[in-house]
């Protein structure tokens, strides 16, 4: 009966959006409103949230204030963390308002939530107010349950309505969303942007740092992160704190110490003579700056190698583009399963495939020859498509494994099977050696 319904009624019929709703504020009802108790941090965004979210953390930790967390890859108590095992990026509203509960009763004072477009369309934040509500940026992503652009991100800014006119809009003036987002009532606006606040950038293999421009004051930022784009997520995580009381200073001083997201450029460390990254890279724009990111961190002859493909039952318009991407940026591809849910996993590399227009793609590890200086093959299986990236590295390379990160499990038509990448890769770096 329940899959019939799903048929009969699509994702955002008014009918389904009502239950979802109706659901979202009972909820909140039944556990009592936790949320009222605890300052509340939303960070939204097509890229980037699950890192600033424990930016934000990271920084309220670090000037002694008790918070905790909920991510797509990781929920926060205090100083401790455990992985979400919903791995959605909104927690369902029973689930969230129980974690909420449970930071009331460990005495939080802050809860930084990250929050998506489908989780404000479905009411999951029914019954929680932010006090701060921030976008890190909105690029083409979930456009199979919105449909277009406009109404992804009208669904956004459905968290900036929900301050009511009160609290702190955190912008970014760099994205197309900040003229609409802007004209929403708050009491308070900050605005951040890589274009006006960063300059004398610079990312190596386990680094990235800049000249920050804050209110008139310049500051020295050094993340032990890669990749510049991480730079951007920091100035929203640092305008994010500073609503919520924290001086500019303390937060660049934090983030010195900041230990990176679980599965978000988290680097695989065996004593290999080349550096390894396990990351959540997904839509076109991330792929484009994860991948120039890394380029720019190689010296001398060292490669970039990339392990990619695409989740299933989700926006397969993107999959060319990741593919052509790919391509254009790394030197060694290699296209896999991700997560294929209900589809047929070949038909998903077919379709990033298709993609490629420049170069021929080979299918399987045996048809590969090593005097080959840039090359696309196809192994379906993930585990040994990990198995061949690793026995092509060499000292001074890059190899990122893209696509599933911090997750632990593995979405296919017959369920969820484990899968904690950062793990397998570990494990088979330590075989290897």
């Amino acid at each position: 009966m329940k899959k019939f319904v799903k048929k009969l009624l699509p994702d955002t019929h008014p009918l389904r959006l009502g239950y979802h709703r109706v659901r979202g504020s009972y909820a909140a009802l039944k556990a009592g409103y936790p949320a009222s108790k605890l300052r509340i941090i939303a960070v939204t965004g097509t890229d980037g949230k699950t890192t600033t979210v424990a930016m934000i953390a990271h920084i309220l930790a670090y000037a002694g204030l008790n918070v905790g967390a909920a991510s797509t890859a990781f929920l926060q108590i205090g100083n401790k963390r455990e992985p979400n095992p919903t791995q959605k990026t909104s927690l369902t509203a029973g689930h969230m308002q129980a974690f909420l509960q449970r930071l009331v009763r460990e005495k939080c004072e802050y809860a930084v939530l990250e929050v998506s477009s489908h989780g404000l369309m479905q009411g999951r934040f029914n019954g929680i107010t932010p006090d701060v509500a921030a976008i890190t940026n909105i690029s083409m992503e979930h456009l199979d349950y919105h449909g277009n652009m406009d109404a992804y991100i009208a669904a956004k800014a459905l968290l900036f309505r929900r301050l009511n006119g009160k609290g702190t809009k955190v912008l970014n003036g760099d994205d197309q969303t900040f003229l609409p987002y802007s004209k929403i009532p708050s009491a308070h606006t900050l605005v951040y942007g890589a274009s006006s606040q960063l300059s004398d950038v610079e990312a190596g293999t386990s680094f990235s740092r800049a000249t920050v421009a804050i209110e008139g004051k310049k500051y020295a930022l050094t993340l032990p992160v890669p990749g510049a784009f991480n730079l951007y997520n920091a100035l929203c995580a640092i305008a994010c704190a500073q609503a919520a009381g924290v001086e500019p200073a303390v937060s660049i001083q934090a983030l010195a110490s900041f230990g990176g997201a679980p599965g978000r450029m988290q680097q695989i460390d065996a004593g290999q003579p080349f550096a390894v990254y396990v990351d959540f890279t997904v839509t076109p724009v991330a792929y484009e700056r994860t991948l120039t990111s890394l380029r720019s961190a190689l010296k001398g002859s060292g490669r970039l190698l990339v392990l990619t493909g695409s989740c299933g039952d989700r926006m397969p318009e993107k999959r060319p583009l990741v593919g052509a991407i790919c391509s254009k940026l790394a030197d060694i591809m290699v296209v896999t399963n991700e997560d294929p849910y209900t589809e047929d996993p070949e038909k998903i590399i077919d379709e990033v495939l298709s993609g490629i227009t420049d170069q021929p793609i080979i299918r399987g590890r045996d048809n590969y020859r090593p005097s080959m200086q840039k090359a696309c093959v196809r192994i379906s299986d993930r585990l040994e498509a990990i198995r061949f990236l690793l026995s092509l590295a060499k000292p001074g390379d890059i190899v990122l494994f893209s696509g599933k990160g911090g997750d632990i499990t593995m979405m296919t038509a017959h369920g969820q099977i484990p899968w904690n990448e950062a793990t397998i890769v570990e494990r088979e770096l330590r075989n290897a050696r």
